[in-house]
């Protein structure tokens, strides 16, 4: 007898559902953009998912339509992500960080025929609003606003639209594989690219990445995404959160350490999720509050190389485990989080942490190599340094309207980052391969170098850039804004570094800048900072 299975389309739409039929008491905290705090739940979410499709129904836009969005993260937001994927459209997230020549390129190139935005953004829309070549309609997220009419031609307002929508409205039938969200690459060098997740790659990498040793989120969990939703979809949290059911705490434009210390205290969050500078902000908050954040358990921190100390400061000071994590937009983004094995158990304390301060390891779903330049595959060995190459159940194939493909020949992304990994499937970013620097024929990883210069007490934030030298190519050079009040000589910087690093591997030259130059996803820009001090050392 020949039996078999069910096979159900693994759908966006079915986390949702599953949250409004298992979980619909369960809260939404959203803090709006005027900074007032709301309440709702999963079933008022999957409601006004279901009124948001209708809505769209109305207004001409059908499957396949890209709907972009620039806003923060809050109850309108979560509900465009579900509203606009389960009827077959897709979730366009705009960094608004970005420069208005990218944001102008990044609209036209994914042709959006809808934009949402917050109030924050209506200055900004205004000037683009004319050279955005295939938009058809504006959309405030909130109430009507008569001053943002004067500034914005045509503009709709979302709560009029979800007010005149079918309340009774069902969702169509979507395959897996129907495009689902879209998102640009930072477009560091050259135009930004977009990577189109599918409702398949989605779920996937909603379970896959939260297995229990990935983020480990569960219906117990008070979660805040203070990873932005425009950021690779806030790094899948809110497709998480549906799935497992949890309270979710979404924190709008307050941002600031202050503000999320009284939301994780007034809350009870137990698990928060941003990049190192959230954390820095964090704890200096919580100094000036004197606030334990009892209810926080774990942080998850990625985006850009984390501060030794910063792991400490939390377990010590507050009994909370920071974990770290490493992905790309064309990784959905998870590649990798670092919890330990059981046999690390028998570790000290300093060990475990010397071993966590590594992007960690793949989870299910997603395999890693390292190559030469040859391609050749190189050693797990902890020590050889490679190309870092990715593969898995949500990795891209093809960048959004490319005609070629983003793989090698037999079928592996390369991230642009060298790495290590050992015997057990940790990996370490060493650095970006643009930003590593060939010094008499031997690598120095400029993350290295910035984590030990952090480490200084006169220092708030550091850099260090390869600059040419006549004899050995290549030398480091260190950049720092100093700590407030601070004014650290270059010798007592250099010497800092003294018997932390190989004697070679010192930086040349130290040079004291009042900010380092940022991206639109908050990183340095290298390449500015090359462009302006690359030839210091000539």
């Amino acid at each position: 007898m020949n039996n078999s299975m069910m096979q159900q389309s693994l759908t966006i739409n079915s986390l949702i559902e599953h949250a409004n039929r298992y979980h619909g008491s369960t809260e939404i905290i959203s803090v709006e953009t005027n900074r007032d705090l709301t309440r709702t739940n999963w079933s008022g979410i999957h409601n006004n998912a279901l009124r948001l499709s209708s809505a769209l129904e109305k207004l001409g836009l059908s499957k396949g339509d890209r709907i972009a969005t620039i806003a923060w993260n809050n109850r309108r937001h979560l509900e465009l992500y579900f509203g606009v994927a389960c009827n077959g459209m897709v979730c366009h997230t705009i960094n608004p960080r970005l420069f208005p020549e990218q944001l102008i390129y990044i609209m036209n190139h994914a042709q959006d025929k809808a934009l949402f935005i917050d109030a924050t953004f209506v200055p900004l829309v205004a000037k683009l609003q004319d050279k955005l070549d295939k938009l058809e309609h504006i959309v405030l997220m909130g109430p009507r606003d008569e001053e943002a009419v004067t500034a914005i031609a045509g503009l709709k307002f979302y709560d009029e639209l979800l007010d005149a929508a079918v309340s009774d409205f069902a969702w169509a039938a979507v395959d897996e594989n129907t495009p689902s969200s879209l998102c640009y690459t930072s477009g560091t060098t050259g135009h930004p690219k977009g990577v189109l997740y599918t409702h398949r790659t989605t779920v996937l990498h909603s379970m896959g990445g939260n297995q229990p040793d990935g983020l480990a989120i569960s219906a117990m969990d008070s979660v805040l995404p203070v990873v932005p939703m425009f950021h690779v979809n806030a790094w899948g949290v809110p497709y998480i959160a549906a799935g497992v059911g949890c309270k979710l705490v979404c924190p709008g434009p307050g941002l600031d350490g202050a503000s999320l210390v009284k939301l994780i205290d007034d809350e009870k969050v137990t698990l928060a999720l941003g990049v190192p500078t959230i954390w820095q902000g964090l704890l200096a908050a919580l100094k000036e509050t004197g606030s334990k954040v009892e209810s926080l358990k774990r942080t998850v921190v990625g985006g850009s190389a984390l501060p030794p100390s910063m792991i400490a400061t939390f377990r010590d000071d507050y009994n909370v485990d920071l974990i770290h994590a490493w992905g790309m937009t064309e990784t959905s983004p998870l590649g990798t989080m670092n919890q330990l094995l059981q046999k690390h158990t028998n570790l000290s304390t300093d060990e475990q942490a010397t071993l966590r301060l590594g992007q960690g390891r793949a989870p299910y779903g997603v395999e890693m190599r390292l190559v030469d330049l040859d391609g050749n595959v190189l050693p797990n060995d902890g020590e050889t340094q490679g190309a870092l190459q990715i593969r898995g159940h949500w990795i891209i194939d093809t960048y959004y309207l490319a005609e070629e493909s983003a793989l090698t020949d037999d079928g592996w992304f390369d991230t642009g980052d060298i790495a290590t990994i050992d015997a057990d499937g940790y990996m370490i970013i060493r650095d970006r391969a643009k930003d590593i620097i060939k010094s008499g024929g031997e690598w120095i990883s400029t993350v290295e170098l910035e984590n030990i210069a952090i480490a200084h007490p006169k220092v708030a934030s550091a850099a260090v850039i390869a600059a040419p030298h006549e004899k050995w190519d290549e030398r480091p050079v260190l950049i720092v804004v100093p700590a407030e009040g601070q004014s650290p000589t270059e010798q007592e910087l250099l010497a800092f570094f003294k018997d932390k690093v190989a004697t070679w591997q010192i930086p040349d030259k130290a040079l004291l800048v009042e900010t380092l130059p940022l991206g639109g996803t908050g990183k340095i820009l290298k390449s500015k900072l090359r462009e302006e001090y690359g030839n210091v050392l000539s």
